[in-house]
C-alpha cells in the first residue's frame, strides 16, 4: 500500500507525460515548426562550413574533398600582426558601445516613465523609435552628408563659429566617437521600449504603499522601479556581453574607409575582406570561429556571474 501511495504521489507531482503535454498544446508547437525549420536550414546546417577552418580549402574541390590541415590555419592566423590589431579594435569599440550605449536607454525609460503628459510621452516614444527601422545604408548616406567637411551642416555651424572643420568620418581620432554616438541614436529607442514595458508590469500597489509611507518620486524610482526591472536589465546585459566580439559590421562597413582602418577595422570587416575580396576562405572561417568561441565563453561567464549574484540569468 505504501508503494502505491508513493507511486500515486509521484504521478501527481510529475504531472502528465511529455507526449500528453505536447498533444494538449499541439497547435502552439505547430506554430513553432516554421521557426524550427528556418533555424535548422539557415543556422545549423551551415555550421558544417566551419570545417573550412581546418582544411586547405579549394573552391574547385569543395568542402568535402578539400584536404585536412588541422590547426595549421589557426597557427598562421595567430602569427599575423594584423589579426591582433583588428582583435583589439573590436574589443575597444565594443566596450565603448557597452559603457555608453547600455545605460542610456535605461535612463531614458526611467525619465519617460516619470513624464505625466501622456501625449508628449507618446510623441517622444515614436520619435526615438523611428531610427530603429532605418537601415545603416540609408543612415550612412545621411551621416556622410550631414558630417561632410565641405558641405555638411554640422561643419557649417562649426565654421560659422570661427573654428576649423572636423573630420568626423575621416579622422581616426573622431571616427569611433562618431560611430558610437550614431549607434546609440539608432538603437536606444528599441531598448527603451523594452524597459518601459517592464516598468508598466510593476504592481501599482507598491507605489501606493510607498506614497502612504511618505516616499517621494526619487525614492520610488530608486527603491521600487529600478529593483523591479533589474532582472530584465541583467538579461539584456548578458546578451550584450555575449556579443562583445560583434562591434557592428553594417555600421562600420558603410562608414569606414582605408584612412581609418587603424582604429575602425574590426574582426567582421577583416573577415569580409579576407573571405570575399582576397579569397582566403580558410583564414576568414578561422577568424569567424574564433570570434564565436569567445562570444560563447562570454555568455557563459556573464550568466554564471548573474546567477551567483542571485539573478536567474538566461538559462
Amino acid at each position: 500500500m505504501g508503494k502505491a501511495v508513493v507511486s500515486k504521489s509521484r504521478k501527481v507531482r510529475n504531472g502528465p507525460g511529455i507526449r500528453t503535454y505536447i498533444w494538449k498544446h499541439k497547435y502552439l508547437y505547430l506554430m513553432l515548426v516554421p521557426a524550427i525549420v528556418y533555424y535548422i536550414i539557415f543556422c545549423y546546417v551551415p555550421m558544417y562550413g566551419v570545417t573550412i577552418a581546418f582544411k586547405d580549402f579549394n573552391p574547385m574541390k569543395g568542402i568535402m574533398r578539400s584536404s585536412w590541415v588541422g590547426f595549421e590555419t589557426f597557427q598562421k592566423l595567430f602569427s599575423m600582426e594584423k589579426f591582433y590589431s583588428v582583435f583589439w579594435n573590436t574589443i575597444r569599440i565594443s566596450l565603448i558601445r557597452l559603457i555608453f550605449g547600455f545605460p542610456f536607454p535605461i535612463i531614458i525609460a526611467l525619465m519617460l516613465n516619470e513624464l505625466r503628459h501622456l501625449r508628449m510621452k507618446k510623441v517622444i516614444q515614436t520619435a526615438i523609435y523611428i531610427p530603429n527601422f532605418i537601415s545603416w545604408v540609408v543612415l550612412g548616406g545621411i551621416l556622410t552628408s550631414i558630417l561632410s567637411m565641405d558641405s555638411g551642416i554640422v561643419n557649417g555651424v562649426i565654421k560659422s563659429l570661427g573654428f576649423q572643420p572636423i573630420g568626423f568620418l575621416t579622422d581616426e581620432k573622431f571616427f569611433v566617437p562618431t560611430m558610437v554616438v550614431s549607434m546609440i541614436w539608432k538603437t536606444f529607442g528599441w531598448n527603451t521600449i523594452i524597459y518601459l514595458a517592464a516598468i508598466t508590469g510593476i504592481d501599482t500597489q507598491l507605489y501606493e504603499a510607498a506614497t502612504v509611507d511618505g516616499a517621494n518620486r526619487w525614492q520610488k524610482l530608486v527603491h521600487i522601479t529600478v529593483p523591479c526591472i533589474r532582472s530584465i536589465i541583467i538579461v539584456i546585459l548578458i546578451t550584450r556581453i555575449g556579443s562583445l566580439m560583434q562591434a557592428g559590421f553594417e555600421q562600420i562597413f558603410v562608414l569606414y574607409h582605408p584612412g581609418v582602418y587603424g582604429t575602425a577595422d574590426i574582426i567582421d570587416t577583416y573577415v569580409y575582406r579576407m573571405g570575399l575580396q582576397d579569397g582566403k576562405f580558410e583564414l576568414a572561417t578561422a577568424v569567424g570561429l574564433f570570434k564565436s568561441v569567445i562570444n560563447f565563453g562570454l555568455v557563459v561567464a556573464a550568466n554564471k556571474i548573474a546567477r551567483m549574484s542571485g539573478e536567474e540569468g538566461i538559462y
